[in-house]
């Protein structure tokens, strides 16, 4: 494993896609994924910003819609921005109910999430985590054990009580103007 450069400010993000959404929807507008690395590095003194991103995408023919422009966006991230993109298919899950069966979907990419934190523990000083979600209180008490900060983006209606004050901070996204773009326009019927 690669070791963190010495006197260096290294911060990675992990970014929660279906936790963004639900800012992205409050606002009203879309997160300009470019400004983020600037974002991080005159915020929080970065030297260095490795951003991972994760999603799960429908499963194709299971939408009155086609999945390019999802994918399309995925590579935009990867080769364009740099990203580090982890993306699975929605798993379809089948529930029989008193009034029939019901198709449910499931793409939780927690211990993606999980993982690569983990894994990259050695490389970085400060995780960001792009979440709202309890479960991941483990792993940011593990992180802050390692002596590393820890920092918790979400939104005001999307966060757990424990992640909001487990990390060394929360950052509420609403509120950081520089990384909204366009607008949000929904997909006509």
């Amino acid at each position: 494993m690669e070791e963190k450069k010495n006197n260096a400010n290294t911060i990675y993000v992990f970014i929660d896609a279906s936790n963004v959404w639900n800012a992205v929807k409050s606002v009203k507008k879309f997160i300009e994924y470019k400004r983020l690395k600037d974002y991080f590095r005159k915020n929080f003194d970065a030297s260095e910003v490795e951003i991972f991103y994760y999603d799960a995408y429908p499963k194709d023919g299971t939408r009155d819609y086609s999945g390019d422009g999802k994918h399309k966006f995925f590579t935009y991230l990867k080769k364009g921005l740099g990203f580090t993109v982890r993306k699975k298919e929605l798993k379809r899950i089948s529930v029989i109910g008193e009034d029939g069966e019901t198709i449910i979907e499931k793409g939780n990419m927690d211990v993606e999430i999980t993982i690569d934190a983990l894994h990259n523990i050695t490389k970085y000083d400060a995780a960001i985590l792009f979440s709202g979600d309890a479960d991941f209180l483990a792993l940011v008490n593990y992180i802050k054990n390692s002596g590393k900060k820890v920092y918790i983006f979400s939104s005001k209606n999307n966060i757990s009580h424990e992640l909001k004050t487990g990390g060394n901070g929360y950052f509420d996204l609403r509120d950081i103007k520089e990384i909204w773009s366009k607008d949000l326009k929904y997909r006509g019927k």
